[in-house]
């Protein structure tokens, strides 16, 4: 049976919040992908459709993030009136906001993030990719309202 856009999107959810959640109980290094699939309700194979790799799904941590804070950002009533600089606070309270209750986790995904350097570059890290629409946008925006001269 197939899945839905909607089911896959709840089932990678869930699997990174187990991740997050054992990563911080046990440690990084003891925690391993079959844990995270028990943990999440998922076949043991079944992750490996969501997630090649454990630094992978810490990548997939900061795309959902990021996806959420651009989303929150842009959902705040009257964002459309801020000044840029009011949008850009926003956009960086958001990520905060849902950030912070991840502190630990955040910490242990610096550190290794720190070890494989590499997996921030290219594309694979979407949460990049997302942000940097996000502030091209609003650039872009301001400066087509005249609140920043033109640029190229």
């Amino acid at each position: 049976m197939k899945t839905s856009k909607a089911q896959q999107d709840a089932t990678r959810a869930r699997i990174v919040r187990c991740a997050v959640d054992l990563i911080v109980r046990d440690g990084y290094d003891a925690v391993t992908m079959k844990d995270i699939a028990k943990a999440a309700a998922i076949g043991d194979a079944t992750i490996y459709k969501y997630f090649a790799t454990k630094e992978r799904l810490i990548l997939g941590y900061l795309d959902q993030v990021a996806e959420q804070a651009v989303k929150a950002a842009h959902d705040t009533p009257d964002f459309d009136e801020y000044d840029l600089q009011s949008k850009l606070q926003r956009l960086t309270d958001a990520l905060l906001e849902i950030l912070a209750p991840d502190r630990a986790f955040v910490g242990v995904a610096g550190a290794m993030l720190a070890k494989s350097p590499l997996l921030l570059l290219g594309d694979q890290l979407q949460a990049k990719q997302t942000l940097k629409e996000s502030v091209a946008t609003l650039l872009d925006t301001a400066a087509k309202q005249g609140e920043l001269p033109a640029s190229d």
